[in-house]
């Protein structure tokens, strides 16, 4: 995967970056959503500051003058991304009125981690795992994003400890699931997986009933 870093740093290139005035935040915005929905188009593959300034109709200095770089464009955009797929795996929580159990939750959002846009979140996986230095955001971000959706889904009757416990078991394991079937296409061996985790998640929530 090729993420090129063209001018990547602000003092290198010797822009300055807004000074956070409404307009300026409002100009960032706009700047963000349209590379936003770049990456979901096209993904990260030969993602660039060049790429980026001309799906944003902009220049590259004008880009400079709002963000650190190439990669922090990047990882704003793909959490941009990870913000649309929160959005609806709380939706999916529900049906209706009623609150949906971990099993019928996970099924639920299912679709939703395997559609196309998300497929640029999977491979943003694979970046932070190939240069996780550079791009070490990429990873920690995402279970500070994920988890406080996890923890809320989550019978209230629980304790903390074991809705973290439960969380962190879920995001793991759909991480896994995620990886499996954008690289091995093993839909048959994923969909036994997803039946296990289903089931541990029912007997989680009767250990109690």
């Amino acid at each position: 995967m090729n993420i090129s870093a063209d001018e990547n740093a602000p003092e290198r290139a010797g822009y300055r970056r807004s000074a956070g005035s409404p307009r300026g935040e409002a100009r960032r915005r706009e700047l963000l959503e349209r590379v936003t929905e770049d990456l979901a188009a096209n993904g990260l593959v030969d993602f660039s500051l060049r790429r980026a300034a001309k799906a944003a109709g902009a220049t590259h200095k004008v880009l400079l003058y709002h963000f650190d770089g190439a990669d922090d464009l990047l990882v704003q955009a793909v959490v941009q991304l990870r913000e649309r797929r929160i959005r609806k795996a709380l939706a999916a929580a529900t049906d209706g009125s009623v609150r949906r159990s971990l099993g019928e939750w996970v099924r639920a959002i299912w679709p939703i981690l395997v559609g196309e846009e998300a497929r640029v979140l999977d491979q943003a996986i694979g970046l932070a795992m190939y240069d996780s230095e550079r791009y070490t955001a990429l990873g920690r971000e995402a279970s500070q994003q994920y988890l406080p959706t996890l923890l809320s889904v989550c019978p209230d009757r629980w304790t903390d400890r074991r809705k973290l416990e439960v969380a962190e078991m879920v995001l793991a394991t759909l991480r896994g699931f995620l990886v499996d079937a954008r690289t091995s296409g093993d839909t048959e061996g994923v969909a036994a997986g997803f039946d296990a985790l289903v089931r541990a998640l029912e007997r989680e929530e009767a250990a109690d009933a």
